[in-house]
């Protein structure tokens, strides 16, 4: 039998966020007519490649454009994954969005075509909806009694709408849900007559002025209105790779949380697919087709390539999204070169975005972002100084100065960061250029300098 997840309501109790390279981060920055700004949303420069990058968006968004691939190609630091990120931030938590390197195929314990067609399957949103009889209305009172032989309990709970009150019976483990809930009378509830789950929507409005003291997190809602029993339409969006673990008996529902799922037989995929087409059929799911966004393309070979060729041409295909920094490379598992390391039968299907280098201007207003989401103050004259080390080096290398240059003011008991900070981490930390000039200068020291290339 065929098992669609059934997703729970979780308390989110503590959010630690680590500050990543592209954490700053929030959306492409466009505007309602696909125009880029200079800066928005953690976004700077790349307007046309931002813009290409709407367009697109926005045919995702329709459902317009599965199956197509989209290639962004340019320098190495010219914010390639940003744009990535921006588009995923831009769908939202709705649609799948699956991130990987090219060299993450390469593993000892499945096959590449079974890598890549787990992160496809990730990338394939089934939205899948459900009816549920519930009982909403507003706690008037409950009434529980408890034996003095058996200690067996029993009581009864008033309900309400703007319309009816009805008293219903309670049993045992309804009790220990509405005790474990902490729901008292003036409550707001909802009762799920299939699982007996109560969730507790807030207090209502009437009940407010009861106490004198609410916290913060207290939440006042309306009287329900209408009848107290309803007919409730449930959504929820899985993964067609979440589907397939969970009915995969060799792994289970445990190596969702475990990720150790190994390979999946091919009859199960077929089963999952053909149900799944039923349930489209039936209107009880809809097709979400989701984005696989695979970095570092040139390091996929000629039998991965081929693969996703052929995957396009699914009905369920996710939009493919890839990124490189190579110009003309030899594709892996061949002997030939071709533009981007990817061969020409993809190229050709592929829509190309092309990112330029930034400008002085463009550098420190990322610089500037950077500085802010990594909590640093920093003076004018450091960030001009970081700037023109930025234009002279590259970005990551002025970016990774940023938190080094933090820690050498926080020595000195400094609340800025100032121009010798800078200084002192530049000379402690060289950058490409230093380290090629260096192993010129100190070549015949190393090991192996002997041996020409």
């Amino acid at each position: 039998m065929i098992q669609a997840p059934k997703v729970q309501d979780m308390k989110d109790l503590t959010r630690m966020e680590r500050i990543g390279a592209h954490s700053h981060i929030r959306g492409l920055g466009l505007d309602d007519s696909l125009e880029a700004r200079q800066v928005s949303q953690g976004m700077v420069g790349q307007m046309e490649a931002r813009r290409s990058a709407g367009v697109i968006l926005n045919m995702i968004k329709e459902g317009k454009i599965a199956g197509r691939a989209i290639l962004i190609a340019g320098q190495p630091g010219t914010g390639k994954t940003a744009i990535a990120m921006g588009m995923a931030k831009a769908l939202g938590d709705d649609t799948p969005f699956t991130m990987m390197a090219g060299s993450e195929i390469f593993s000892l314990e499945m096959s590449k075509t079974e890598a890549l067609t787990q992160a496809l399957r990730r990338s394939i949103g089934v939205r899948i909806k459900e009816e549920a009889e519930i009982i909403e209305g507003e706690v008037v009172e409950i009434e529980i009694e408890r034996s003095v032989t058996s200690g067996a309990k029993a009581g009864k709970l008033i309900l309400k709408t703007t319309e009816m009150e009805t008293v219903y019976d309670l049993g045992a483990k309804m009790i220990e849900q509405l005790q474990r809930e902490k729901v008292v009378a003036g409550d707001v509830i909802t009762i799920d007559k299939a699982s007996s789950k109560i969730s507790k929507l807030g207090r209502s409005f009437a009940r407010a002025s009861d106490y004198d003291a609410m916290g913060a997190q207290a939440r006042f809602v309306q009287c329900p209105e209408g009848e107290l029993e309803k007919r409730k339409e449930v959504v929820h969006t899985v993964t067609l790779h979440e589907i397939d673990v969970i009915n995969s008996r060799a792994q289970g529902f445990l190596a969702l949380f475990a990720g150790d799922t190994g390979e999946i037989r091919s009859e199960v995929r077929e089963q999952i697919d053909q149900r799944v087409a039923e349930w489209r059929e039936e209107g009880k799911a809809e097709i979400v087709p989701g984005v696989l966004f695979i970095d570092e393309v040139h390091m996929l070979d000629i039998e991965c390539f081929s693969f996703l060729n052929r995957a396009m041409e699914s009905d369920a295909a996710p939009i493919i999204i890839m990124a490189t920094n190579r110009g003309f490379a030899q594709i892996r598992g061949t002997k030939y070169r071709g533009a981007h390391g990817v061969p020409i039968d993809l190229l050709d299907r592929s829509l190309i975005i092309m990112t330029r280098p930034y400008t002085e201007e463009e550098i420190r207003s990322i610089l500037k972002i950077r500085c802010e989401e990594e909590d640093v103050e920093m003076t004018e004259e450091a960030l001009d100084l970081l700037t023109t080390i930025g234009l002279d080096t590259s970005l990551r290398y002025s970016i990774q100065l940023i938190t080094t240059s933090s820690l050498v003011a926080r020595k000195r008991k400094a609340s800025e960061v100032d121009v010798p900070d800078v200084r002192r981490v530049y000379s402690l930390f060289i950058d490409l250029k230093r380290s090629q000039q260096y192993l010129k200068e100190y070549e015949s020291e190393y090991m192996f300098s002997e041996v020409q290339g």
